[in-house]
């Protein structure tokens, strides 16, 4: 099998948004797929696209022993994965002051810690393959900071950087890691599996609470389209030389080269400042 005959894919999070539309494409195309939610009952459909090569699984990515469990069925079910996709998550949106502790450790659990519980499970595997592909959805928001998103930005840094390093771990052992950074897409992100904070802050109505009524009234109607998103995706996955970093979308696009602009220029003008900070020669 060479590096680009991905045939089992593992996904997280496909009762929604692009899990499912990968799913559904990955199973149309005759790929091996296991298929997870929290509830299965909500992927059930997409397992009965092609009952042979789909195996759907109840899937709480913040639960260490289901991790474990999940990925022993996929193993015995079809003796490898290729690829592994997280993609569970969701956004909490609150001002830093408006964060409430509790939501804010709930998010990191899901969007931080289940996904490198998933990469330790499955790396193993791959290890012992030689080779495989490890999808991490992040965002824009991994790249670029908003008002009223902060500590969804803070999980999303966060898999960057896990997911840079992670690449340069995997390097000489045949595995690749992709970063894939949508923009606003058409999920259910932004609408029904959307948090916010229980007790907002009037002093923020001209940040936080702007941008979350932005985000909130363009559910649905958003640049980004998940089936085209997921096709992309696809496609970076089964090259020979994946990207390490996939922005999707024009918007994405758009806001991460303003930022990384923004950020040479800053480097630049610190130069001085930053060399003046070592021993002398």
């Amino acid at each position: 099998m060479t590096q680009t005959d991905r045939s089992v894919w593992f996904i997280t999070g496909c009762s929604t948004g692009f899990g499912r539309e990968l799913a559904r494409q990955l199973l149309e195309a005759g790929k091996k797929v296991v298929v997870t939610a929290r509830d299965a009952q909500k992927v059930a459909d997409l397992v009965a696209l092609s009952p042979e090569n789909a195996l759907g699984l109840a899937l709480d990515v913040d639960k260490t022993d289901a991790i474990a469990a999940a990925v022993k069925a996929a193993q015995d079910r079809f003796g490898r994965i290729d690829a592994l996709v997280n993609n569970a998550g969701y956004g909490y949106l609150a001002a830093i002051e408006e964060g409430e502790d509790d939501d804010i450790r709930a998010m990191f659990e899901t969007n931080v810690f289940g996904l490198a519980a998933l990469c330790r499970a499955v790396l193993p595997i791959m290890r012992a393959q030689g080779a495989g592909v490890i999808v991490n959805i992040s965002s824009m928001a991994g790249v670029c900071g908003f008002p009223g998103i902060g500590y969804y930005n803070a999980t999303k840094f966060a898999v960057e950087g896990l997911s840079e390093a992670m690449s340069k771990e995997l390097a000489p052992l045949g595995v690749k890691v992709v970063i894939v950074e949508p923009g606003p897409f058409r999920t259910d992100w932004a609408g029904r599996s959307l948090k916010t904070p229980k007790n907002p802050i009037p002093a923020y109505a001209e940040t936080a609470l702007a941008r979350r009524n932005a985000v909130q009234s363009s559910s649905g109607s958003q640049l980004g389209d998940p089936v085209r998103g997921a096709r992309a995706i696809i496609a970076a996955a089964q090259s020979e030389n994946p990207p390490l970093r996939l922005v999707l979308g024009s918007v994405a696009q758009k806001a991460i080269s303003e930022r990384t602009q923004g950020f040479v220029r800053e480097l630049e003008a610190g130069a001085e400042v930053a060399a003046a900070c070592d021993f002398p020669a």
